[in-house]
């Protein structure tokens, strides 16, 4: 059994996302004044899309507990929808945008550059006793 269960963990998620959205939206930064607001920037769409992605979740949850035990038809074939969405979601949008938003930029600058100088372990030599160049 696992330590927390996923519906648990689904729901802390898609608060923290939410939580994330409000405090990004409470920043009054120039940049989201100007043509497209925060919306051009791909990493607040990817945040948008795991909220709405991690809010199907949670409510595919709540429906296979509501219909659990159920001999309904009608619940079971609506359930089985709800699921080929939440996966159509994952594939589709929330990992894609996810591993372009998250990693592509990391990777990119990595090519860029693999071993930069400034975390060298001859120039971090003195970092603990405060003798840093």
């Amino acid at each position: 059994m696992a330590l927390i269960p996923s519906q648990v963990l689904r729901v802390a998620i898609l608060l923290s996302y939410f939580s994330i959205l409000c405090n990004y939206k409470a920043i009054d930064m120039p940049a989201h004044q100007t043509y497209g607001g925060s919306w051009k920037f791909l990493t607040f769409i990817d945040l948008v899309i795991q909220a709405v992605f991690f809010g199907v979740c949670v409510l595919t949850d709540l429906s296979r507990l509501l219909t659990k035990g159920s001999e309904n038809q009608e619940q079971e074939r609506q359930l089985r929808k709800l699921i080929g969405l939440r996966d159509w979601m994952m594939a589709v949008l929330a990992f894609p945008v996810g591993v372009v938003a998250r990693h592509m930029p990391v990777f990119s600058l990595y090519v860029g550059q693999p071993n930069p100088s400034h975390f060298s372990p001859v120039k971090l030599k003195g970092w603990r006793k405060g003798n840093v160049p």
